[in-house]
């Protein structure tokens, strides 16, 4: 990726999600942002790349957008006029630390949209990927994610572009959450196509997870899911044969493992368990970790891995969790244990 790709690529999330919180109109916003694109692609390859490449995307998509506008209201010019002499913004008066693209985020995944509109707009719209480069992440025809994000932005077109209250916050953080959860194990392990993983993908989704950690901060769910991609991405190099085909975890050359990645999920880990309240995406990281940072399988801490499924298994039940619980104890204490153990706990007491 050259480098005005990549001041592309970082800068049109945050330009768009500060066009969307001025205006309050995606649809626009966001083609606006796009045609702002393109010039700056031309520009930026001939002139370079400006020392605020942000402000630069806000003022161009702005005039664009009043030029969409001057046309469609040609009888309100004279409104119209007084508008922009107030809102017209000036690229110097934008700074590079003020990021809206949570808000952004969170507008993508907003409980109106099923999954799979969640998905594409999310990747179009923060992720900034075009429209195809969409559909050949999701392995899906472009005239169809066309339409779900035609779609979705219908859809969230009266929605305001602000942070929920306290009271669904935690609903619509766990939304985003799985949202970047879905992505990353589409391209960790893909449901459709010849490839068994798309690192392509799962490295968008990590990008735009630490976007996420950077402008939220303390919350350990956040960090526990960022430390979770981190640690299973780490060994993507090793879970394929020559021919593409799965290497199981116990086979795996850990020798591939990418040791710098580990270090920063292990201490990412660390820093999510701090942070209060333990959830899911936490002790998920934390099981990745010890299994990460353990030589072979033998010389896991099996234990540990155990006692952490026996909380995963409170905190957020599900059957895969209890397979990983039943692999665990059968490590540490033999196949049969976990079976006896739950005898034990439905028998009666004898009565004597």
């Amino acid at each position: 990726m050259s480098e005005v790709e990549a001041a592309i690529r970082a800068a049109a999330p945050r330009a768009l999600a500060a066009l969307v919180r001025r205006y309050d109109a995606f649809d626009q916003c966001e083609d606006s942002v796009q045609e702002a694109l393109l010039e700056a692609f031309v520009r930026w390859r001939e002139n370079g790349v400006p020392e605020q490449p942000i402000g630069w995307l806000i003022s161009v998509a702005t005039r664009r957008m009043m030029d969409g506008w001057r046309r469609d209201n040609a009888r309100r010019q004279r409104e119209l006029n007084d508008f922009l002499r107030a809102a017209d913004p000036d690229p110097e008066d934008y700074h590079e630390d003020t990021d809206d693209t949570v808000r952004l985020l969170v507008l993508c995944c907003h409980p109106a949209l099923t999954p799979a509109s969640q998905i594409a707009l999310t990747l179009r719209s923060v992720g900034g990927l075009t429209t195809a480069e969409v559909a050949a992440a999701l392995l899906v025809g472009e005239t169809t994610v066309a339409q779900r994000i035609s779609r979705a932005k219908r859809q969230i077109a009266g929605a305001r572009f602000e942070l929920p209250t306290a009271e669904e916050y935690d609903v619509r953080l766990r939304a985003v959450l799985q949202v970047l959860y879905l992505i990353f194990n589409e391209g960790h392990t893909a449901s459709a196509g010849s490839s068994l993983q798309r690192v392509d993908l799962a490295d968008e989704a990590l990008r735009i997870t630490r976007l996420l950690h950077r402008s939220v901060g303390g919350s350990g769910e956040v960090t526990g899911l960022l430390a979770l991609m981190i640690l299973t991405h780490a060994r993507r190099d090793a879970r394929t044969g020559p021919g593409g085909s799965l290497i199981p975890a116990d086979r795996q050359d850990r020798s591939r493992w990418y040791a710098g990645e580990i270090a920063e999920g292990t201490r990412l880990v660390e820093e999510a368990l701090r942070a209060g309240a333990v959830g899911p995406y936490q002790l998920e990281a934390a099981i990745a970790a010890v299994h990460s940072e353990a030589e072979s399988v033998e010389t896991t801490d099996w234990i540990q891995i155990a006692g952490l499924y026996r909380l995963l298994e409170r905190v957020d039940p599900s059957p895969m969790v209890t397979l990983g619980a039943a692999v665990a104890v059968a490590m540490t204490e033999g196949p049969g244990r976990r079976h006896r153990d739950r005898r034990r706990a439905g028998r009666r007491p004898v009565r004597r």
